[in-house]
């Protein structure tokens, strides 16, 4: 039997998450970077995250944005194959989702009309990025995370050759962090897709920081790679806020997925340490 949802339904939802994410950090990214406190050794990196706590919880205490840069909305859509939607387009009734909270949160909107020959805002930040899967199930489960800039534009790809193995995936991931430097705001938290093909890697890494900061990969060899790249990263010295120090990330977060026997494509997508993500079951 189908369930029917309501597209006004969606819209609420998606309003509510847009000013919710903005300023209440999720509980297991301030656990991280209270457990980043304690272990820096650089004073300017413990000034950083202190700084960085504090702003967090003024922002949660205030109910007022993180971070000025509140990013593209970017939606992930779990509908139940048993779900009907009614009164509107479900698509429609995300971005108006976004549309109404981008206005009722007082966030900043930063999406342009033409990625190169018309560079003037929308002014209401649609249109959102949207994925949508359909999986088993009668409900509709919303994903929200608001991707800024700063972090967004650090992001790389990578078509390696299946010869590079391990080392080679181990190389990239880490030179791409490396070059960020300071840019994406750390300490970060970095996303990596293995696998599929061009885009399937790339949609991998940004679905990988929606995982609870710090859970490992429930597979032992990527669970030991993403230990070994965590690792390795904070061994750069680039530190909180890119001021030097032992911490530069807070976890390395590795989704994989099968590819053609010619090709390992790697994708890096990384996250500030205002890692704002969220989610509503309908």
């Amino acid at each position: 039997m189908l369930r029917t949802i309501e597209a006004t339904a969606i819209t609420d939802a998606v309003k509510k998450l847009c000013v919710q994410v903005s300023y209440d950090l999720p509980k297991d990214v301030e656990k991280a970077l209270n457990q980043a406190l304690a272990t820096e050794e650089s004073s300017f990196g413990q000034y950083s995250l202190e700084q960085i706590i504090n702003n967090c919880h003024l922002a949660r205490q205030n109910e007022q944005a993180m971070c000025q840069d509140t990013g593209i909305a970017v939606i992930y859509l779990y509908l139940g194959q048993d779900v009907h939607i009614v009164g509107g387009a479900l698509a429609e009734a995300v971005h108006e989702g976004v549309r109404e909270g981008y206005e009722a949160g007082y966030l900043r909107k930063s999406v342009v009309i033409d990625p190169v020959f018309s560079r003037e805002n929308t002014g209401d930040n649609t249109p959102a990025v949207i994925h949508t899967e359909i999986v088993p199930g009668d409900t509709l489960r919303i994903a929200m995370m608001p991707k800024g800039a700063g972090s967004e534009n650090m992001g790389a790809l990578k078509m390696l050759k299946p010869t590079a193995g391990v080392e080679g995936v181990k190389e990239f991931i880490i030179d791409t962090v490396r070059k960020a430097g300071g840019n994406p705001c750390p300490p970060i938290i970095v996303g990596v897709g293995v696998g599929g093909t061009m885009e399937k890697a790339t949609m991998l890494a940004k679905e990988a920081l929606q995982r609870p900061t710090g859970q490992s990969n429930p597979n032992h060899f990527y669970a030991q790679l993403e230990k070994e790249l965590l690792h390795d990263i904070n061994k750069l010295g680039i530190g909180p806020q890119g001021l030097g120090g032992r911490v530069t990330a807070l976890a390395v977060h590795i989704e994989h997925y099968p590819t053609h026997i010619a090709t390992l494509p790697v994708a890096v997508n990384l996250n500030c340490h205002a890692a704002r993500h969220g989610e509503i079951i309908l």
